[in-house]
């Protein structure tokens, strides 16, 4: 996926660049100065000051990324995301500038943004994915020496061990990175005016059941049901609330909570459902010759 930046977009960007190098670099005693305002007097003044003078930080970061095929101004201002969370965050009694703790922030902003835009399908979903994404070209490129254009198994291994990554992900990086996004509606190989028009969304396999599968499985679903329905009937009251709570119910309930309830022990009440459940199976085999086939007994 590629974006062309038109005229208008790139002077912009050129005037936001020279902008942000013609600024001032802030010496450690103001950066801390800044950052202490922000921190604990919530001086907006400071923030802007302190984020401003690494406007030129964002810009180095994003430039790294810029083959990836993404407007460069999104990076930029993806990075200036970073940079902001980064300040919300920023604790100056640690005694760390802030241009090193920021970096991380505005990396992480740029790259998760990459991710999110590079293809239409989400292309990072674990941290592995996500070294594998920004690493695999340099380490393949450092592995082939620019020159081999697929992986063995050698290679994978080599990848895999030097980020800490599954082989299983490398392959799976490796053929996703391979593989542009491609529209269903886009035909396959050229056909002539009197010949039918092949999309690569006519080769998409269909998991539904089929149109008789569907009537079949209503039609057997009914026959079923009304064959549980007339076997119930030749239950007694009690029988018939027992069955209920201990078969027909997603959450079942206990032998001590039906003897409780009807005044009897649980012993007892294991006794009526075994023997209604006999009821049941001797009335379906009276209906169905073949109760197991029909699936009503496992």
């Amino acid at each position: 996926m590629t974006y062309a930046e038109i005229g208008e977009t790139q002077r912009a960007n050129h005037r936001y660049l020279r902008h942000a190098m013609a600024l001032p670099l802030l010496d450690p005693e103001t950066e801390f100065d800044l950052a202490r305002r922000w921190r604990e007097d919530g001086d907006e003044d400071a923030l802007h000051g302190l984020t401003t003078a690494y406007m030129r930080l964002v810009i180095s970061i994003a430039t790294r990324f810029r083959n990836y095929g993404l407007p460069y101004g999104d990076l930029v201002q993806e990075g200036n995301v970073g940079l902001m969370q980064a300040a919300a965050r920023f604790e100056p009694a640690r005694e760390v500038r802030f241009s090193t703790y920021a970096s991380w922030w505005i990396r992480a902003a740029i790259q998760d943004y990459i991710l999110r835009n590079w293809s239409i399908v989400r292309t990072g979903t674990t941290a592995a994915h996500k070294s594998l994404f920004f690493n695999l070209r340099r380490l393949r490129a450092l592995i082939g020496n620019g020159t081999r254009q697929t992986l063995d198994e050698a290679d994978r291994l080599f990848i895999a061990r030097k980020l800490g990554v599954n082989v299983g992900d490398v392959e799976t990086m490796e053929a996703r990175l391979s593989a542009g996004d491609r529209s269903l509606n886009a035909t396959i190989g050229d056909s002539g005016p009197d010949e039918i028009t092949t999309e690569w969304v006519d080769l998409l396999p269909c998991d539904r059941p089929l149109p008789e599968e569907e009537v079949i499985e209503h039609r057997d679903r009914d026959r079923r049901m009304h064959w549980i329905e007339e076997a119930l009937k030749s239950l007694t009251t009690r029988e018939l609330i027992i069955i209920r709570e201990r078969r027909l119910q997603e959450e079942v309930v206990t032998l001590e909570m039906l003897g409780e309830r009807l005044g009897i022990s649980k012993e007892r009440v294991r006794q009526i459902e075994h023997h209604a459940m006999k009821k049941i199976k001797a009335s379906l085999l009276r209906q169905v010759p073949d109760p197991q086939a029909a699936g009503l007994i496992s």
